[in-house]
């Protein structure tokens, strides 16, 4: 049984791991007092999974990003060379390469992160790349699209709630798709990667197989709550007018703020599951309607 060392486990992705892990492995919780001079000695593998998440209301101090992000990372990085642990898994962001995609996102792309948190996330990454790496020893970072799951407050989260309310969806008219990850996913890849393999170090990418596009994202909600969903098609031209008026007048919807809601954000998750010789357990309508029905529990 594998001794694993976990940062971040009281957090979203942390909680679903250790429900998934139960049982599996001996699971080292490390909390923010063993942050400040951690020590691996009795850790064969290092998840580390604590991080200061994007910050969607830009109401963050930016140093806080490279505070938790890189800097922590550093410091756990080295503690890992220095100890008898031999895989580090750093759960990092597709944020780390780019804030929009054009095409499909491979792991080939130059990284050109234009946030703090996305800057932070890929100074970490480099720092981990750039160490000279000892024999019997491996480092292995994630980068995850959108996560969701049972316990998820982000964006779908809300958007469940309009949905739940009876809002009809206004931006039906954008086919856009995006690239979605359920955590029982992310979870069945990193249970794979502590197992014993030759996974070579690196960084790989962690999707869902299909991208979706908001609108059956919106029906998938609605049909978890036994509503017919209200998809408004109004014209693209009309709604990109509008907001060039909120860029004017300070209104809710600006462009910037509409191209993130209907901008495809498309992440390829086949070097993964190449790595792991595995399909995923879940397709992304499953892991959805998962998330969904945890939604309607609450």
């Amino acid at each position: 049984m594998n001794n694993i060392a976990i940062t971040g486990h009281s957090g979203f992705v942390g909680q679903n791991l250790l429900a998934y892990l139960k049982g599996g492995s001996n699971c080292l919780l490390l909390n923010r007092k063993d942050l400040e001079n951690p020590n691996f000695e009795s850790a064969d593998i290092v998840i580390h999974l604590a991080g200061k998440a994007h910050d969607l209301k830009k109401v963050s101090n930016a140093q806080e990003y490279y505070d938790v992000n890189f800097e922590l990372t550093k410091k756990l990085y080295d503690a890992f060379l220095h100890s008898d642990a031999k895989k580090f898994i750093f759960i990092s962001s597709v944020k780390a390469a780019a804030d929009s995609v054009n095409g499909i996102l491979t792991e080939d792309i130059v990284p050109e992160p234009k946030t703090d948190y996305g800057k932070s996330k890929l100074l970490a990454e480099q720092y981990i790349q750039n160490q000279p790496l000892p024999a019997g020893k491996s480092y292995l970072i994630l980068r995850p699209c959108m996560i969701h799951g049972p316990g998820n407050k982000g964006n779908l989260n809300l958007l469940y709630q309009f949905v739940k309310k009876g809002i009809p969806y206004p931006l039906a008219g954008f086919g856009n798709k995006r690239s979605f990850l359920s955590v029982g996913n992310l979870c069945f890849v990193i249970k794979e990667l502590i197992e014993p393999n030759d996974i070579a170090s690196g960084i790989y990418q962690v999707a869902d197989d299909e991208p979706l596009s908001t609108n059956e994202v919106v029906s998938i909600l609605s049909a978890s709550i036994n509503k017919t969903p209200k998809l408004w098609k109004i014209s693209t031209t009309l709604i990109r007018t509008i907001a060039k008026f909120g860029d004017k007048f300070h209104l809710p919807l600006t462009t910037e703020r509409l191209t993130k809601l209907t901008e495809s954000y498309i992440v390829s998750n086949q070097k993964i599951k190449k790595a792991i010789g595995k399909n995923l357990p879940s397709n992304s309508r499953e892991g959805l309607e998962i998330t969904a029905a945890s939604f309607a529990q609450r």
